[in-house]
């Protein structure tokens, strides 16, 4: 087979590639070591910064989530049971972020995909990239006992933390930024009544967030040690739990019911420089991982698709590779912010168990800045709304 760009990788950030390619009439191919059934089981984030709304509108994906999806203008802090306090997103920036989850983006992805006859060649197993240094790289696998083959020009790497892509890339090349928390999630979702917003809660019992899907489908989060599994939390733990680290009037809000999914994810995060070696270009989770604290991974896969399907495009117009050159250094400048902005609300809402009595003081005192001060307020909003993308030089 030949293509123009394989995309390694059927998540979103791939199938993005994929669909922001196509508008520009560049071909590919995306490879996926998983069944379709599987990468849509994934269960996800849904908080879609106002850009990642623009490039799933661009890109003509978004009629669902437009009709789906629940606008916000900010999120609501509580703390230790104190009076909660807004950042309000919309009255600093103008700017609204999405509700939306992560599972239905990646329905409406494989249905455009569907639509437009796009090469998606799932349980590939074995995938092995050469000559990324040449200008005649080429994809090797095996799917269904076939050894096979692509000759391509470009390889995009969307196959998250584990996937082969970054492994590609020689050590001696790749520089990696790591920072592992002492913590876990354990999330649930619930068909019952979200509250009215995203609420983050600090509380000596640990972190608790109150998102949601749907007017009835809600997730919640709570804190919890790494050493924790879901067995150590059925729904008759786990709601008192949550409840307490809320204060009452929202507690009492809050709709108890049987839990439909649950999890345990540990909290990290991680950064590999640079996103390009050779003809391979990095997306995603392949090149970066955050806490979902700052609810940033879907929308750095965004605006790392988009900046590449950019450079792309330029390429294949005007032979200007002046966008390709600079990927790397300009995708790196968003996550690195991400990435700052994640480990700050993590640092700022999460009880810490080496934290000394100077550590909870000025996290207080730093939560009390954030309540009362305006220009501090929209310095995080600015950042959880999402920046706007860097022009073209």
């Amino acid at each position: 087979m030949r293509t123009q760009v394989v995309i390694i990788g059927s998540g979103p950030a791939g199938l993005m590639l994929s669909q922001l390619l196509h508008t520009h009439g560049i071909e590919s191919i995306v490879l996926e070591r998983q069944s379709r059934d599987h990468v849509l089981s994934r269960i996800r984030a849904g908080v879609l910064e106002s850009t990642t709304v623009d490039v799933l509108r661009q890109m003509g994906v978004s009629e669902r989530m437009d009709r789906e999806g629940h606008p916000h203008d900010g999120m609501r802090i509580a703390w230790a049971g104190r009076d909660t306090f807004f950042v309000d997103t919309y009255k600093t920036l103008g700017r609204r972020f999405m509700v939306y989850g992560q599972t239905s983006i990646q329905e409406d992805l494989f249905a455009a995909a569907d639509r437009r006859g796009q090469p998606v060649l799932c349980e590939a197993s074995d995938i092995v990239l050469h000559g990324l240094e040449s200008d005649t790289p080429h994809v090797t696998f095996v799917q269904q006992g076939e050894a096979r083959r692509i000759d391509c020009e470009f390889v995009a790497g969307c196959d998250g933390f584990h996937g082969v892509s970054r492994k590609s890339i020689p050590a001696s090349v790749l520089k990696e930024y790591e920072k592992v928390y002492p913590f876990g999630w354990l999330g649930i979702m619930a068909r019952v009544k979200p509250l009215p917003d995203v609420t983050y809660a600090n509380h000596p019992r640990g972190f608790a967030l109150a998102s949601y899907r749907t007017t009835s489908l809600s997730r919640f989060y709570i804190q919890v040690p790494l050493d924790h599994s879901v067995e150590d939390w059925p729904d008759e733990r786990f709601w008192p739990e949550l409840k307490a680290r809320f204060p009452a009037e929202m507690a009492e809000a809050i709709t108890e019911g049987p839990s439909i999914e649950k999890s345990i994810a540990p909290l990290r995060s991680f950064v590999a420089e640079p996103m390009r070696f050779g003809k391979l270009y990095l997306c995603g989770d392949a090149a970066h991982i955050v806490p979902p604290t700052g609810a940033k991974g879907l929308n750095l896969a965004a605006s790392d698709v988009f900046y590449l399907s950019r450079a792309l495009a330029g390429w294949y117009a005007r032979r200007d590779a002046a966008g390709l050159d600079r990927y790397s250094e300009m995708a790196l400048r968003r996550v690195w912010s991400s990435v700052r902005t994640s480990w700050y609300l993590t640092t700022l809402l999460h009880r810490f168990p080496h934290f000394s009595d100077f550590d909870q003081k000025a996290q207080e005192v730093e939560l009390d800045y954030l309540k009362s001060s305006t220009y501090a307020q929209a310095a995080l909003a600015e950042q959880y709304a999402g920046l706007p993308f860097e022009p073209e030089a």
